[in-house]
C-alpha cells in the first residue's frame, strides 16, 4: 500500500483513537500491556525518550510523569499530534514526522527508544530499526510491543455451532504482508511478518534481545479487565527488550 492511503486509514480513525484513549477503558493498553512496557522501560528518571508512533501522545505523558528528562512522539497522523500537543507539559514534545525516516535528527541522542504497537503498521521495518539504532546512544535500549505473529497471521477464533471459542486460527503464517482489519468502525491496515523477521532484523541492525516477553493476566487484571480473559489461553502481544551494542 502506499504510505499516503496507510495515512488516511489512520486519520479517519484518529477521532475515535482519540476518545478511547482519554475516555475509554483500553483494556490491552491500560489493562495488558502498560505494565510490562513500564517494567522493559525500566527507570526513567532524567533520560532522554522518543516514542515512535506515538499516536495521541498517552504513553509519551505517562513517560514524563515517571521523571525521563524530555519525551518526544513523532506520527504521521497530523490530528494524532494536534491532539498531543494540546496536554504537553514542558517535558513533552511532538512532532510530524515518518518513524522509518528521522533523518533530520543527529547520531545519539536519545537513551530509550519504544514502539508500542507501531512497527506492525510500518511498511519498512528495517528502516525503522536502523534509525532508532542511529539515534540511540551506546548501550540505549529499543522497547518495542507488537501484536504477536501468530496472531497477526489471521489470528480469529475458531467457534463452535453455539458460538465457544475453541482456538485460535494460525494460517498464512509465512505469507508475510499487509492485512486488513477493522477496530473503532474504520478499516486499517497493518503488516505480517514471521518472528524469525523480526528477529533477524534486530540483530543485523545491531541490536542485542535482551528478553522477549508474551503478556498475559493476572487474577487482579482480570478482575479490573474481565473482557481480557481470552489472554490466559493465547497472547495478543509480544514485546521485545534490545539493547543497541
Amino acid at each position: 500500500m502506499k504510505q499516503k492511503d496507510l495515512n488516511q486509514e489512520w486519520i479517519n480513525l484518529s477521532q475515535a483513537w482519540i476518545t478511547e484513549a482519554r475516555k475509554g477503558k483500553n483494556s490491552n493498553r491500560n489493562g495488558l500491556l502498560d505494565q510490562p512496557m513500564l517494567i522493559a522501560c525500566g527507570d526513567v528518571t532524567g533520560k532522554k525518550i522518543i516514542d515512535c508512533g506515538c499516536g495521541e501522545g498517552r504513553f509519551c505523558r505517562i513517560l514524563a510523569a515517571r521523571g525521563a528528562n524530555y519525551v518526544l512522539g513523532i506520527d504521521l497522523c497530523e490530528p494524532m499530534i494536534e491532539a498531543a500537543r494540546k496536554l504537553q507539559s514542558e517535558t513533552d514534545e511532538y512532532r510530524v514526522a515518518d518513524v522509518q525516516d528521522i533523518s533530520f535528527m543527529e547520531n545519539e541522542m536519545f537513551d530509550l527508544a519504544v514502539s508500542y504497537l507501531n512497527q506492525c503498521d510500518v511498511p519498512n521495518l528495517h528502516s525503522n530499526n536502523r534509525e532508532v539504532h542511529r539515534i540511540l546512544k551506546k548501550a540505549g535500549r529499543f522497547i518495542v510491543a507488537n501484536l504477536h505473529p501468530m496472531r497477526s497471521a489471521v489470528g480469529a477464533w475458531h467457534k463452535s455451532n453455539s458460538g465457544k471459542k475453541e482456538h485460535v486460527i494460525l494460517d498464512r503464517y509465512f505469507d508475510e504482508g499487509d492485512r486488513t482489519w477493522k477496530m473503532m468502525g474504520s478499516e486499517f491496515t497493518n503488516f505480517h511478518r514471521t518472528l524469525s523477521t523480526y528477529i533477524s532484523s534486530f540483530l543485523t541492525t545491531g541490536f542485542t534481545i535482551e528478553g522477549i516477553v508474551e503478556p498475559t493476566v493476572s487474577g487482579k487484571q482480570l478482575k479490573d479487565y474481565p473482557d481480557l480473559e481470552d489472554e490466559l489461553r493465547v497472547p495478543t502481544f509480544i514485546i521485545y527488550i534490545l539493547k543497541k551494542i
